[in-house]
């Protein structure tokens, strides 16, 4: 076992066997891994396999794929050495999470085993709707490449590292995503938090707009007293941080750390940064999109607070790959363009949908939708609808229940006929690759958190195939 694993980030209680339900998701696959790496036995269950799924396997995971008791190993089975973790989106019905309840092992939602993690280090924890992949992913990668180093928990697979855990044995800093759904991020305690924004989502969590600030403005108390609040300019926030804590705010043309002097042209982006103590000059973006200009001056101050130097960031910030579903280039040629992104929310697909306009003016953009939640559509149909009638062209696929069950009137046909051009149409995933094949294509975006991620490597063949096979 490391010295990290020995001295730093270790939760105070102390399980020989970790089960996770759900065990292939984003956020909780680092956990596991990270628990695999103490040396631990990890096991535990999803509907899916996926290369999440096979890397936790290929480092010594036990996982099956089907909800029955029988396929729960014996040696999970102890309820004195086995922790159970779960997230708040496996429903109370699940078979394997009543048998647990049920015989009395000790249960635990995923935030609050991050949570443990947190109070046991110095915490970075990034929140936001929008933005907090991204600005975590390059805050841990901008420490990670720095003399100061890191451990990060991420909410998406950084291109740098091929992996959403980092893990340190000499650094106490961890960098966490904090999500806000059901409350999650209450359970964390930051030495720095940094939030990005705090337009309403998960309203059928929250009920109200202000319930979901109000959330943002609890998880503000948990900062630590002499740590920091790093919050974007102008988000209706109204921190109740503890007595000690420093105030910051970002932007990025205003504020206590902002950029200047934005040089936009040829695929690139180039800025100075200006904060409280120092500027730095012609800093060249990696990922280099609009809406990177500000979420990359969030990391920074982050970094900066953190010790890390001038020469350091400016390696970071060019060198930064970003993170796998964010502005995620497949292909970029002069011929096609196609881009992979996680925006699932109506500001992120402006922000997206903007950022790629100004990075290829005069050329036709044409969208996949994939609507996420049938309570997010009916919430935000009127503002998905602004942001899709941006585009030149929109294909809407069948809306991702996720855990939702349908709801009555909320079809991808209400939301069509809200899109203010005429170039929309709906279609099913399984047509999809056809159906792309038939148009005049010039920019191709994807977009949605659910499945069509699982249609990227067929859409970049016939691409391949259609536009560049003389290449």
């Amino acid at each position: 076992m490391n010295e990290m694993m020995e001295n730093h980030n270790k939760p105070s209680f102390n399980y020989d066997h970790l089960y996770f339900i759900g065990i292939g998701g984003i956020g909780m696959s680092n956990l596991a891994r990270y628990f695999l790496a103490q040396g631990k036995q990890v096991g535990g269950y999803d509907r899916t396999e996926s290369p999440l799924t096979e890397q936790l396997r290929n480092e010594g995971a036990y996982l099956h794929y089907k909800d029955q008791i029988d396929e729960i190993p014996v040696s999970f089975t102890d309820r004195e050495r086995t922790l159970v973790v779960y997230t708040p989106a496996v429903p109370n019905s699940h078979g394997e999470l009543s048998y647990f309840r049920e015989n009395g092992f000790r249960m635990m939602k995923r935030a609050e085993l991050l949570g443990e993690i947190t109070r046991a280090s110095d915490a970075i924890c990034v929140a936001g709707t929008h933005g907090k992949t991204t600005v975590s992913g390059m805050t841990a990668h901008l420490l990670r490449q720095s003399h100061v180093d890191c451990n990060a928990f991420l909410g998406g697979i950084l291109k740098n590292y091929n992996t959403n855990l980092l893990l340190s044995e000499r650094s106490r800093i961890t960098v966490a995503e904090a999500d806000e759904y059901d409350r999650s991020f209450h359970w964390l305690r930051p030495h720095i938090a940094i939030i990005t924004s705090a337009d309403p989502d998960h309203l059928d969590i929250y009920g109200t707009p202000e319930a979901y600030r109000e959330s943002f403005e609890h998880f503000t108390s948990l900062i630590r007293p002499g740590g920091h609040l790093i919050l974007k300019k102008g988000v209706a926030v109204t921190p109740r941080t503890a007595e000690g804590v420093s105030h910051w705010s970002y932007s990025q043309d205003q504020g206590d750390y902002h950029a200047e002097n934005i040089l936009m042209g040829e695929g690139e982006i180039r800025f100075d940064y200006v904060s409280p103590v120092q500027r730095i000059n012609n800093i060249s973006l990696g990922v280099p999109v609009k809406v990177n200009i500000e979420n990359s001056v969030a990391a920074i101050a982050a970094a900066e607070l953190c010790g890390v130097t001038a020469d350091e960031i400016r390696r970071g910030v060019e060198s930064f790959k970003g993170a796998r579903r964010r502005f995620d280039f497949h292909i970029k040629s002069d011929r096609i363009v196609f881009i992979d992104d996680y925006a699932h929310h109506p500001r992120e697909l402006t922000a997206a949908i903007e950022s790629i306009k100004a990075l290829y003016p005069g050329r036709k953009l044409t969208a996949v939708f994939q609507p996420h939640l049938y309570s997010r559509t009916r919430d935000f149909a009127d503002q998905f609808a602004q942001s899709l009638s941006l585009t030149d062209e929109v294909i809407l696929l069948d809306i991702y229940p996720a855990r939702e069950e349908p709801i009555e009137g909320v079809t991808p046909e209400m939301l069509l006929e809200k899109i203010s051009h005429t170039r929309k149409q709906l279609c099913n995933k399984e047509e999809l690759v056809d159906h792309l094949r038939t148009l005049d294509l010039e920019v191709l975006v994807t977009f949605g958190a659910g499945d069509i991620d699982r249609l990227l490597p067929a859409i970049e063949k016939m691409l391949r195939e259609r536009y560049l096979q003389n290449d």
